[in-house]
């Protein structure tokens, strides 16, 4: 395999590359010196950076110019495709239907809701007709309180049970710092209370009195939860929970029966749960669990005959999660089994309500759910009695777009656990900034997704029996019809709701939400997104193929393409994706801006790289620490299958990952740069050994979990020596790069992207840097911007694939460049 050849241009075509002053700066770890000439870089004060990065976003600008047709019609293409003016399928919390609802020519949504008509209202309102809803009233309006700003991101909302209070908060920089504020929803006004520097997440206690938030150390690390009286100074606010240990990520939550709070540390192997009872907020936390190095655990409570009990999903004797319940009054006895026949599956959550269960599960690579419905006796009639119950399940997670997040029943996390986590951008997501977004699971990588498309009819699986007298019935998973695709509880914050809501969404279905009756095991679709501008889905094909790693390891890999726009035999323009980190999944899923690739002809391909959690926690651990280097190699071995089976050519072929990912573009480029036409690296983390020798960074010690931890470590350190992308650049035939960052980014901060492409362009690589200069990890805040974003990037893929419309760029002087 041969790298593609550019053809330069005339040099008069060809802008001349910004020119990176070098400055020798000298990194002695363990015997071994590493000269950086870009470390200076690292100034974001420095008004001769400053002036760098904005030479390099002009550079960029010239040498893309002639892709601004091909940008304005991809912009133009996802729009037209979204429903703008749109609504989200109403989520009953209290006395209340919450929703989120967009509007044409804004970039934001206003979250809004209506009265329930009564205590067993639960069926939503209709959103059909689109119109103002009978009771409508705003909440909260992004598009408001984002006025005169640059970037926005909403970090917390949360309505009180009483519903008369909302606790908001705002970051208007990007660097994740959030201004809490709470509003009385009786008025419309925000109150006096007023709280910087918070970070993402805030609950109210159940009388609505007291709100609970987090802040972070000066490393960015969310380390104190406090309690603060609405009404009363800041600064008479309580610390109520503190973690010293710089490995731990603190968060809290109210459970969905709104009996406890809880508050949890978590780093990526340990966690750490303390609970108070709900009517005692000013108590003193107890522990469920000790916290044991290497063992993790969630925690919901369920009343189970009567009894308080704790569900807890743990890993303390099986690797890929069980599930067992314990009482409340002493979580440390011998607890019993919620399921048994568990082989094959990597359980994830469970949610609780009055008189069911949902699980999440993993099985054969793909995200599932099951039900498990609670019988309503005595222990001593479970005895008598062990005939099985009706089914169902239900489960609720906050979701922004959809605003379901209006206060308890939230899934409790250590907020930014997953530090350099996916964001929409990384996941090759187009953010379609409609109002029908459903979040298939708390944490997880995969974003908010739009809904459509016909729900599958059920059936049921494999069956899974608890211990015998056991309160549980068989789990019955909520089935799809298709084999490649993704299942996922949505939004249900309510304790005795009786249908379950779900979300489904697969490469060619376009996400639908809709509910499971608990009783009758009946589905209702509530919405199923809509995909405008004369869009056939059924036009668009998917695939699963398995490429073989070095090792033997079957790697899936997740296609999808327009039949009609890619030929039956032969290779084809393709986009493989990969991330690989921090156990995350890279679920199938539907996208409307994904289809101005596939439309043109381009086959968009996932390869699920260790690293990520799709086949169970051994796939995790076997792309991590010591084991890191299987992600980059499983995703060289999904191009070369690609390429093997004659589905692609290196020299059509481009490679996209972000943050996580984009260390492994930034080592694909280095190891196999001839297997690609160009790399597409978001907010990458291409300078990881620096940035994990630096404690002092945000995330850099709870990172050690995940890297290793080579400041103390010498094998780490020249495990990682031999792999991080920047210390690696080599005088070799690069592929074209792209590497987009944001400056105010704090989980890949933009020196690393800044010096990788520096150092590239010293060994003459054609790299381009394009700078969000106020912008945060997840990119550019509205929803319009965001496309703009997408179309920039697939613009430019399109190029390096040969199918700009307005032909190639003018390729960069590899001599000139310096």
């Amino acid at each position: 395999m041969t790298a593609p050849q550019h053809s330069p241009s005339p040099a008069a075509s060809v802008p001349a590359p910004p020119v990176a002053a070098r400055v020798p700066h000298e990194r002695t770890h363990h015997g071994d010196t590493f000269v950086d000439h870009y470390e200076w870089l690292r100034d974001k004060e420095s008004a001769q950076v400053i002036a760098h990065l904005e030479a390099e976003n002009a550079y960029t600008a010239a040498r893309t110019d002639h892709l601004a047709g091909l940008r304005e019609d991809i912009f133009e293409e996802i729009r037209a495709r979204v429903k703008e003016s749109d609504l989200s399928v109403p989520v009953r919390r209290g006395d209340w239907w919450y929703f989120s609802r967009t509007t044409a020519g804004k970039d934001y949504a206003a979250r809004c809701r209506v009265p329930v008509s009564g205590p067993d209202d639960w069926t939503p309102p209709d959103i059909s007709g689109g119109g103002e809803l009978p009771g409508e009233q705003v909440v909260l309006d992004s598009n408001v309180e984002a006025d005169g700003c640059d970037f926005f991101s909403l970090g917390s909302y949360s309505v009180s049970p009483d519903g008369t209070r909302l606790a908001w908060a705002a970051d208007t920089a990007g660097d994740e710092r959030y201004t809490l504020r709470i509003r009385d929803l009786t008025t419309g006004e925000d109150l006096p209370d007023e709280i910087p520097n918070t970070f993402a997440g805030a609950c109210f206690d159940v009388s609505g009195e007291y709100v609970f938030y987090t802040t972070v150390d000066d490393a960015w690390r969310p380390d104190r939860v406090w309690r603060h009286r609405v009404g009363s100074p800041a600064a008479d606010d309580v610390c109520v929970f503190a973690e010293e240990d710089e490995k731990y990520f603190v968060g809290m939550g109210v459970s969905r029966s709104e009996r406890y709070l809880f508050f949890v540390t978590a780093s990526k192997i340990t966690t750490g749960y303390w609970y108070l009872d709900a009517l005692d907020p000013t108590g003193t936390p107890r522990p469920v669990w000790p916290r044991r190095e290497g063992v993790e655990y969630s925690v919901e409570h369920a009343i189970i005959s009567g009894e308080d009990r704790f569900l807890i999903v743990h890993n303390r004797d099986r690797a890929d999660f069980e599930i067992t319940d314990v009482p409340v009054s002493d979580p440390e006895s011998e607890g019993r089994a919620v399921l048994t026949e568990i082989e094959g599956r990597r359980i994830e959550e469970i949610d609780a309500f009055r008189s069911f269960l949902a699980v999440s599960y993993r099985e054969g690579g793909f995200a599932r759910v099951g039900v498990i419905a609670v019988r309503d006796e005595s222990p001593e009639e479970l005895v008598a009695d062990r005939g099985d119950s009706g089914l169902g399940a239900e489960s609720q997670r906050g979701d922004e777009q959809t605003g379901a997040e209006v206060g308890a029943g939230r899934r409790v996390d250590a907020a930014g656990a997953e530090a350099r986590g996916a964001s929409a951008t990384d996941a090759g997501q187009a953010r379609d900034g409609s109002a029908a977004g459903v979040a298939l699971a708390a944490g997880s990588p995969v974003p908010p997704r739009p809904e459509s498309e016909p729900v599958p009819d059920a059936h049921t699986g494999r069956s899974l029996e608890g211990l015998p007298h056991s309160p549980y019935s068989e789990m019955v998973e909520v089935a799809a019809d298709e084999p490649i695709g993704t299942m996922g509880v949505g939004a249900n914050p309510e304790w005795t709701q009786p249908r379950l809501r779900l979300g489904y969404t697969s490469m060619v279905t376009p996400s639908v939400v809709f509910e499971y009756d608990v009783a009758s095991g009946e589905r209702t679709v509530l919405k199923r997104q809509p995909v405008l501008g004369g869009v056939d889905v059924a036009v668009y094909e998917q695939d699963l193929v398995w490429a073989r790693a070095a090792d033997g390891t079957e790697i899936p890999v997740s296609l999808v393409w327009r039949t009609d726009a890619v030929p039956a035999e032969g290779p084809a323009p393709t986009l493989l994706y990969g991330y690989g980190s921090y156990e995350a999944s890279m679920d199938p899923y539907f996208s409307v801006a994904r289809l101005s690739l596939l439309d043109r002809g381009v086959v968009y391909a996932i390869a699920h790289v260790r690293g990520g959690g799709e086949m169970g926690r051994h796939w995790y651990e076997e792309g991590r620490t010591l084991t890191k280097t299987n992600t980059f190699t499983d995703f060289i071995a999904a191009a070369d299958h690609l390429i093997a089976a004659g589905r692609a050519v290196p020299e059509r072929m481009v490679a996209m990952g972000g943050s996580a990912g984009g260390l492994l573009m930034g080592a694909v480029a280095n190891m196999a740069p001839d297997r690609f036409a160009g790399i597409s690296a978001h907010v990458p983390f291409v300078d990881a050994l620096t940035s994990i020798l630096m404690p002092e960074l945000p995330l850099t010690v709870i990172e050690w979990d995940e890297w290793g931890d080579p400041l103390h470590d010498p094998e780490v350190y020249a495990y990682m020596r031999d792999y991080s992308p920047y210390e690696n650049v080599t005088e070799q035939k690069y592929p074209r790069i792209l590497a987009i960052t944001s400056l105010n980014d704090t989980r890949v901060l933009y020196v690393e992207p800044a010096k990788w492409v520096a150092r590239l362009r010293e060994v003459g690589a054609d790299a381009l840097l394009k700078t969000e200069m106020a912008a945060g990890h997840g990119g550019a805040s509205g929803r319009y911007d965001a496309w703009r974003e997408t179309a920039f990037d697939f613009a430019w893929t399109l190029d390096v694939l040969g199918l700009a419309e307005g032909g190639s760029s003018p390729a960069g002087n590899a001599e000139g460049e310096r």
